[in-house]
């Protein structure tokens, strides 16, 4: 699918999810997100919490370091522990110092002072931020994620990264949704697999795939067509019809 969409990557932080002891729940919130609002999302990567392989990765996706993409954004490694170094890694990723923000502290030390909990220097871990970032609110526990360059770094606990994309979005530069329009066929993928490329080759511009399932011992293919243009996602669908006898 042709786009001059703003383009994006999603990095996520963490040995537990690559162990397979956490089952990523972010990256799959995250995309349906984008694509409402016209983010073209690219690439999803899974590092380790290890400094070089974080750095390493922002390097190469964020285009403001040399990297592919527009943006990336992170979840994972900005909690109070001593494996949560995203922080640091971003830091020196983007060549700035790191410091407990003042803003965030103080975010932070209202919500703790309110709920009588203690002031230590673990949770004040999450106050450091990247020299020149700016602060993602967070409503769900308010310590804050952040943004600097093309980077939007948040949590990797699933109820505060939502909490954090919530507060960003709007901040965000949309482009154009795409149209998408599933067709559904009583018919095994292979049945189609000929129509489909015939079609997909007369609509360059346009992203068509298929998506076999099984229902009660019978194979079936939803074909997709997403595009920019709604006029020629139609028209893609008639031909795919006409092509397909449906």
């Amino acid at each position: 699918m042709q786009s001059d969409n703003p383009t994006a990557a999603i990095l996520l932080i963490g040995d537990e999810i690559l162990s397979g002891r956490t089952r990523d729940l972010n990256a799959h919130h995250l995309a349906g997100i984008l694509n409402g609002i016209g983010i073209d999302l690219r690439e999803i990567r899974v590092v380790p919490d290890d400094h070089a392989a974080i750095v390493g990765a922002l390097r190469a996706l964020d285009r403001h370091l040399g990297g592919d993409w527009d943006m990336v954004f992170t979840s994972g490694g900005i909690g109070p522990t001593h494996d949560d170094i995203t922080a640091d890694a971003v830091a020196d990723a983007y060549g700035v110092g790191i410091e407990v923000n003042a803003d965030a502290r103080r975010m932070m030390e209202e919500r703790w002072t309110r709920l009588g909990m203690e002031i230590t220097p673990a949770r004040l871990r999450m106050a450091r931020i990247p020299v020149g970032a700016t602060l993602i609110e967070n409503a769900e526990s308010a310590a804050p994620g952040f943004s600097i360059g093309g980077a939007h770094v948040m949590a990797g606990v699933p109820s505060v990264f939502r909490s954090m994309v919530e507060a960003l979005v709007p901040r965000l530069n949309p482009g154009r949704p795409p149209v998408s329009r599933t067709v559904r066929v009583e018919r095994p993928e292979s049945d189609v697999a000929e129509g489909l490329r015939e079609v997909a080759a007369a609509f360059p511009d346009l992203s068509l795939g298929s998506y076999p399932f099984r229902e009660e011992g019978r194979f079936g293919t939803n074909l997709v067509i997403r595009g920019l243009d709604s006029a020629r996602v139609e028209a893609a669908l008639a031909a795919l019809g006409t092509r397909l006898g449906l």
